[in-house]
């Protein structure tokens, strides 16, 4: 019997299950689980399992974990495109299963690209070449087609003990030292138990002098923030019977928030409108900021003649907290707009062939034009904020290339009422936490509908409020001043290592095919 269990569980097909399976647990690695360790299991049993199997059988196999991984991890994705798409709800879940198979291409690529270079099982392998390969595959899958880096593998480390290193090798640098924990995991199935004793040891010090390399420090300076979550339905925020009702909650929210606050921040499109519509609400918001010594930045459909931008526009106080005149003028300044649009929600490739298909290519505000990638920080009430709109805090480096020496917070807004109680909003949450971890700088996140939170330099979060209920958090916030080595030099230091061991296995698979070639060529003489 046991014997028949071990032959089914090396059939082939039983083999795809299994890696599907791994692949699907990795979910549970994530928001809102954070069961951190499952991800190196899974990783490391694929990384063994797939040992002995030839260049063609990996990329298959790998295929299936990916698979796993974005089937369960982005199963959300289909909420938008059946409850606010108008697709039936199996043309919405084959949608999110052409986009798992996608993704799933990258991890796919690394494993056949491993096993092509190193088909033995080997510490240079398990312990350089696989974590160089999955982490430039993660890289490009950050960029390719726009990008799409959810589900990075260092995101598994938000609520883990790995989690300070980000702070000098960034998000892809934890995905570098996940997959070579993993790597060293599966060598112990070999017997090969060196590696492992030797890397756990090396990682934990790498975590304890991580923050040791910052230069991040309190500047001595609080700011006093209000984050409005007006808990808008999304069924009616486009609605134009909404517009004014829904502009007057965010205002009565916030007015007893007004004496006794530095910032007050609402969410993306919390005014549903393009700008020029509500000329007036804007210029009194703005005097009755001014006048209390404090400023609002909302978000706001903002329009420069035909163009129009999904942006964060700042009310009240720009470059003081005490100023005679407002600064508010409706003409493009110190505004930001957003540069990196989600596809379909925010524009539509090949739109003349996609728009006529089905109204899930038609939703609101799905024709936008893009920002510029660096932009200047807001300035309000003194401070400068560097902001990132919805999917963009995804994206380190553009964080990274907006942040200067005078950045006091990180800024992010969103709207993830279009994926009601799914895990996508506290998935989108952790990725936030990181970017603080990267950058050292508290960061403030104010939603729609959730997560409205606080987050430290650390990238804990100090405060949050409760998803689905409108309210305010107001938080008293330390500002940080300073550097961390992943604000220097960003990604660059963990790609280039990962070229370099990828560029030097490249090189010895070739010359050990022309050794090869040799020694058949003189057996045959």
């Amino acid at each position: 019997m046991l014997n028949k269990l071990r032959a089914l569980a090396h059939h082939p097909r039983s083999k795809m299950v299994l890696a599907y399976l791994a692949g699907a647990t990795t979910a549970l690695s994530f928001a809102p689980y954070s069961i951190w360790p499952l991800y190196l299991v899974a990783m490391a049993f694929v990384v063994h399992q797939s040992a002995d199997l030839t260049a063609k059988q990996a990329f298959r196999y790998w295929l299936s974990f990916g698979f796993g991984c974005f089937s369960v991890g982005i199963s959300w994705v289909h909420v938008s495109m059946e409850v606010y798409g108008g697709m039936p709800l199996i043309a919405s879940m084959a949608l999110m299963a052409l986009l798992a198979l996608y993704l799933a291409l990258y991890p796919a690529l690394a494993g056949c690209l491993l096993q092509k270079l190193t088909p033995n099982t080997s510490l240079l392998r398990n312990l350089l070449l696989f974590p160089a390969l999955w982490t430039i595959t993660e890289w490009m899958r950050g960029w390719i087609l726009t990008g799409f880096p959810w589900l990075w593998a260092g995101y598994s480390q938000t609520e883990g003990p790995l989690r300070p290193i980000a702070s000098m090798f960034g998000t892809l640098g934890l995905s570098f030292i996940v997959a070579m924990l993993a790597g060293a995991i599966a060598l112990l199935a070999v017997k090969r138990w060196q590696s492992f004793v030797i890397a756990v040891p090396a990682l934990a010090a790498l975590t304890f002098i991580a923050p040791m390399t910052s230069q991040v420090q309190p500047n001595g300076e609080t700011i006093k923030v209000a984050l409005v979550q007006g808990n808008i339905p999304q069924s009616m925020k486009w609605e134009p019977d909404a517009l004014w009702p829904t502009m007057l909650k965010y205002m009565d929210l916030s007015r007893p928030q007004l004496q006794d606050t530095d910032l007050i921040i609402w969410p993306e499109a919390a005014i549903p409108a393009p700008e020029y519509m509500v000329k007036d609400f804007l210029y009194n918001a703005n005097k009755v900021a001014n006048l209390n010594d404090t400023a609002i930045i909302t978000g706001i459909i903002s329009n420069h003649g035909d163009a129009f931008y999904n942006s964060l526009i700042v009310l009240g106080n720009y470059h003081h907290k005490q100023q005679s005149e407002p600064d508010y003028l409706g003409d493009g300044n110190n505004e930001f707009k957003k540069h990196h649009l989600l596809p379909i929600g925010e524009f539509v490739p090949l739109e003349s062939l996609l728009r006529p298909l089905a109204p899930f290519f038609n939703l609101p505000m799905s024709s936008f034009n893009r920002g510029e990638f660096t932009q200047a920080n807001l300035n309000a009430v003194g401070h400068q904020l560097s902001p990132a709109i919805c999917y963009e805090i995804a994206f380190p480096e553009q964080l990274r290339a907006n942040m200067n020496d005078n950045t006091d917070l990180l800024m992010t807004v969103s709207n993830d009422a279009w994926f009601g109680t799914s895990n996508g909003p506290l998935q989108h949450m952790e990725i936030a936490q990181m970017r603080s971890v990267e950058l050292g700088r508290p960061l403030v996140r104010a939603t729609n509908n959730g997560v409205t939170a606080v987050v430290d330099e650390q990238g804990n979060i100090t405060k949050q409020l409760p998803q689905f209920e409108a309210g305010v958090l107001v938080a008293d916030i330390k500002l940080m001043k300073g550097h961390t080595f992943f604000t220097t030099f960003g990604q660059w230091p963990v790609l280039i290592l990962s070229f370099i061991i990828a560029g030097l296995a490249v090189i010895r698979n070739k010359f050990c095919n022309i050794q090869t070639s040799r020694k058949d060529s003189h057996s045959l003489s």
